[in-house]
């Protein structure tokens, strides 16, 4: 039974902060892969390699993982509020200078504030949730990673409806605007003050922590191949979709867009099924679909079977984070939960940076199928990995 205090704090405060959390998730999506549908337009635009792309991509979300263990740290030694709203006013430059970019140099720099503005949100995010809520902690990390695909699926119309009427560069003023407005609103429903001190990061200590631990080196192992799979077939599907398998941008934004919708309704729904059957169980199945459906996708003769692979790839991406985030942080203890949670997503995500990269170097030298075929064996070893830690888990 939840108790009284939790089920109130889904109403009252726990629903606002809630709210204003999710909505700035699903700005950082917004803007952060609203470049994934542009990113044909942007390589002709800025005369780049499908390599380059890939690393700008790569250091976007590189830096976002570099963000996310001092971000979760500071939040646990100043106040969650302090570095949600810092994250969401950093977004708003890398925005801004994205808007401008007349070059690829100036474009990697707003890429790069991005990522590295974007990175110290998450964590606090999760820490902020994991402080209101525990028996239904997947049910609201299910809730919150939704607006991630919410943000998508409205990346994939924003992408369609700025290349019609005006440059690429377009498409990130209103998602500047939000990220002003976002941060207006945990300024206002979050209680704590702002707090600006020096202090440590204890990397040495988190360090023993996590990676002394063998059952946290094999979480950290499974979810990277994940991360990997996860940035590197979103970055380039519009882009195989369009330049290899030669379908209108249309129907690669549209297969974009259906990517995350579903997501909208399964990850909710994975994660209370997590709360209730096991996190790790639901994670493993997750996996198992994403890899069978990434395997179709990439062998479907015709448009209707891409389809059906996209459809079961997305089930599958998305059942996954809800109930495993739930997992991760259950791992780890309050007094330390930020920063021990914001090292792994560090590590995890930083690996899964580099899927771009390999992306996009593999697809420069055979092609953008025999990368996506890389993915397929990606994601089976993790689902491999998660299968050996529910039953370390059950015994």
């Amino acid at each position: 039974m939840d108790s009284p205090r939790e089920e109130r704090l889904f109403r009252g405060q726990g629903g606002r902060m809630l709210l204003a959390l999710s909505l700035g998730n699903a700005t950082i999506a917004l803007g952060a892969l609203v470049l994934s549908p542009l990113l044909p337009t942007i390589i002709d635009s800025l005369e780049i390699s499908p390599l380059a792309a890939g690393i700008a991509l790569s250091v976007m979300w590189g830096l976002n993982a570099a963000g996310q263990f001092p971000g979760g740290r500071l939040s646990d030694q100043l106040t969650r509020k302090t570095l949600l709203v810092a994250g969401l006013l950093g977004l708003t430059v890398g925005f801004a200078v994205l808007a401008v970019s007349p070059t690829f140099l100036v474009f990697l720099l707003g890429t790069a504030i991005v990522g590295l503005s974007s990175g110290l949100f998450p964590s606090t995010a999760y820490a902020t949730l994991s402080d209101l809520f525990d028996a239904k902690r997947g049910r609201a990390f299910g809730i919150y990673t939704a607006h991630w695909d919410l943000g998508g699926t409205l990346a994939a119309g924003l992408a369609v409806a700025v290349l019609a009427a005006f440059t690429w560069r377009a498409a990130f003023l209103p998602v500047l605007v939000l990220a002003v407005g976002v941060a207006l609103l945990v300024h206002r429903f979050s209680d704590e003050p702002y707090r600006l001190s020096r202090v440590g990061l204890d990397v040495r200590g988190t360090g023993r922590r996590l990676l002394g631990d063998g059952h946290v080196r094999l979480v950290l192992l499974a979810y990277s191949l994940y991360l990997f799979t996860w940035q590197g077939a979103v970055s380039f599907l519009p882009t195989l979709l369009q330049v290899e398998r030669g379908f209108s941008p249309a129907f690669a934004g549209g297969g974009f867009a259906v990517l995350f919708a579903i997501g909208i309704v399964v990850k909710p729904l994975s994660g209370t099924v997590g709360d209730r059957l096991g996190r790790t169980r639901v994670a493993f199945g997750a996996l198992l679909t994403g890899a069978l459906g990434l395997a179709v996708l990439i062998l479907a003769p015709n448009a209707p079977l891409i389809v059906v692979g996209i459809v079961v790839f997305a089930v599958g991406l998305m059942a996954f984070s809800p109930p495993m985030l739930a997992y991760v942080m259950s791992l780890f203890p309050a007094t330390s939960a930020g920063g021990d949670f914001g090292a792994v997503r560090t590590i995890y995500l930083g690996i899964g940076s580099l899927g771009p990269t390999y992306v996009g170097l593999v697809a420069s030298v055979a092609s953008y199928t025999a990368a996506f075929a890389g993915l397929v064996c990606a994601l089976a070893a993790s689902a491999l990995l998660l299968g050996r830690i529910t039953r370390q888990s059950s015994s």
